[in-house]
């Protein structure tokens, strides 16, 4: 097979700009570069930076209040069963498996359910292949497994939750046998699932995006939310919910603020007590409303009400669904600047390009992972050319805008955001180090609160217990983009080992394992468009069209296919995927597009 190599983007070590579009980017100072930058987005209206709004994040903050994950990595080595849904831990978060692997090591027993038998499911006890966009239905068939056979914790449920009784209403359709019918689960394997589950003293249930990037990937959420409610797993050493994030600190990005809905914290912008607090210290007038989410960005842009867009370390030209539909929005804005390491996609397109250092080895400051351990991140490098630290440009800028901010470093930021976050007031930099990171929540200056999260939910009195946690009454809603005649194959997306998201990062690093983009399928549907590893077909979505090579997985079942996004140069995967998004977090539909696979003719079009 032929080996597909993705392009190595260029290292920014000086700003660029442009006249117009239309011309080449040439060299400028950092003075022009900031001034136009100014210009651009104080002139646009509607500018706006880029945020997102996980899934993840919403589901657990509707639920629990606060958007973090409620354990750490190191329980899931002391737990007894471990369900990891909808993700190839394995490949996308080699890191944490390794935990899990100690886990299983010490005797815990692994539920794996995803779409793809994943070198993950190689270490499960049990693999659960639903079809894909049936995960609220597998969950609400193992909730109603675990009322029908007495096993819920009624104890915690009348203590710490709400909504029960809709609930068992909700769920009480969901038979085995119907669950098999519309996941293709074996309802031995659900109830299997279920009771291992309830009966287990401690349990971990892990889950990253392939329950996330659907357009009710919120729901989802709440749907694996209330197993855990069901049966008490959650606010105890050991049992818990784990959502792996799906980049490096994605979890520091939300706690800091980047999300539409909260302030730094994870505190309620409506809040006008927070906001307050928060206009004392930065001398301005926070508004009492809810910003946009990415998706409601995209769609501003087509609106005209967004025109000028400030992009930071992010490369949506060939990360987002239907990325030839975004490129075409990016175009249209009156301004776009880019503030990034590479001159990425996107980049090519800005009308001015900020050259950053990179976060893990030019930067000093903090980052945050999915177990909300934050952790100090040090300069180990210098860095190239003109590049300058994130936080240095932003100050630059604030102050062509007229804002006055000036900070002596990267650790007086961090202690601002102490002093306005009670979650992260107790983490000194002295401490940070001291303990080599520190989960949130750390009010204190003195102590450490536990690893996990929401044990008060286990008090007695309910003054300490507090809000109880909601079941979330979510209903099956099958994937937008349905298979027929003309598009028979479902195909679903996700990472390799060996690279990461556009390959901006990864491109220019060497591996063994990298083989180029293809388009996996499993042997009963290779025979039967009757073509081979390494051959080139043409797969097209109603949205768009490409040409890759083939691979055969066995870890496929007929009708479903597997593609990444890691080599958009070669092989734009997200020409194929849908913008259908989540109502409540913004996040499109990447795990289920409908396509077709045609044979292409050496020397010819494709063949129908």
């Amino acid at each position: 097979m032929r080996k597909r190599q993705p392009k190595t983007y260029t290292r920014l070590t000086h700003p660029l700009v442009r006249d117009s579009r239309d011309q080449p980017f040439r060299r400028a100072t950092w003075d022009e570069a900031l001034d136009r930058t100014a210009r651009g987005l104080a002139a646009a209206r509607g500018s706006c930076n880029r945020t997102c709004h996980a899934p993840s994040v919403a589901g657990l903050s509707a639920a629990f209040g606060s958007g973090g994950g409620t354990s750490s990595y190191e329980e899931i080595e002391h737990t007894d069963v471990i369900v990891m849904w909808g993700s190839n831990a394995r490949f996308a978060h080699p890191i944490f498996f390794q935990h899990v692997l100690k886990g299983i090591r010490a005797g815990a027993r692994m539920y794996a359910v995803d779409p793809r038998r994943t070198s993950t499911a190689e270490w499960a006890e049990s693999w659960l292949g639903p079809n894909v966009g049936t995960d609220i239905p597998l969950a609400h068939a193992v909730g109603r497994e675990i009322i029908h056979a007495g096993l819920v914790n009624e104890a915690f449920v009348e203590r710490a939750t709400t909504g029960y009784e809709e609930y068992r209403a909700l769920v009480e359709p969901w038979t085995l046998s119907l669950a098999e019918k519309v996941t293709g689960v074996p309802a031995a394997a659900i109830r299997d699932l279920a009771h291992a589950y309830a009966r287990a003293e401690r349990a971990q249930l892990c889950w990253t995006l392939g329950i996330t990037e659907h357009h009710n990937g919120t729901d989802n959420v709440r749907a694996l939310i209330n197993l855990s409610l069901l049966t008490g797993h959650v606010g105890r050493y050991g049992s818990g919910l784990q959502p792996l994030r799906g980049q490096n600190n994605v979890q520091g990005g939300g706690d800091m603020g980047a999300i539409p809905n909260r302030l730094p914290g994870f505190q309620d912008v409506l809040d006008p007590v927070v906001r307050h607090k928060f206009e004392s210290a930065w001398d301005t007038v926070i508004q009492p409303h809810h910003g946009l989410t990415l998706t409601q960005m995209f769609e501003a842009m087509d609106e005209g009400t967004l025109r000028a867009v400030y992009c930071i370390g992010e490369n949506p030209a060939q990360s987002e669904a239907d990325s030839e539909q975004a490129v075409r929005r990016l175009r249209a804005l009156d301004f776009l600047v880019v503030q990034d390491i590479f001159l990425t996609k996107t980049a090519e397109l800005a009308d001015v390009v900020l050259p950053a250092t990179a976060g893990w080895a030019e930067t000093e400051g903090t980052t945050t992972n999915s177990e909300r351990r934050v952790q100090r991140v040090r300069r180990a490098v210098t860095p190239p050319g003109e590049a300058r630290e994130d936080i240095d440009i932003l100050c630059d800028l604030a102050a062509r805008l007229g804002h006055d901010w000036k900070y002596a470093d990267a650790e007086a930021v961090w202690n601002e955001l102490r002093s306005l976050s009670p979650d992260h007031h107790g983490m000194t930099y002295a401490r940070l180090e001291e303990h080599q990171g520190i989960q949130w929540p750390c009010p204190s200056t003195d102590e450490l609160e536990p690893t996990y999260l929401h044990g008060r939910l286990w008090d007695t009195d309910p003054a300490r217990r507090g809000r109880r946690a909601p079941f979330g009454i979510v209903r099956h809603d099958p994937p937008v983009d349905l298979t027929d005649e003309e598009y028979p194959i479902r195909l679903t997306t996700g990472r390799r080992l060996d690279s990461y998201n556009t390959g901006v990062q990864s491109g220019g690093y060497a591996s063994p394992l990298r083989r180029g983009e293809s388009v996996e399928l499993c042997p009963e549907d290779a025979e039967r468009y009757g073509v081979a590893v390494g051959e080139e077909v043409r797969v097209t979505s109603r949205r768009g069209s490409l040409v890759a090579p083939v691979w055969v997985d066995t870890a496929l079942r007929p009708g479903l296919a597997f593609m990444s996004f890691h080599f958009p140069d070669e092989v734009d995967t997200n020409q194929l995927t849908i913008e259908a998004n989540c109502p409540i977090a913004g996040t499109a539909e990447f795990k289920a597009s409908a396509i077709r696979i045609e044979k292409v003719s050496s020397g010819g079009p494709a063949l129908r």
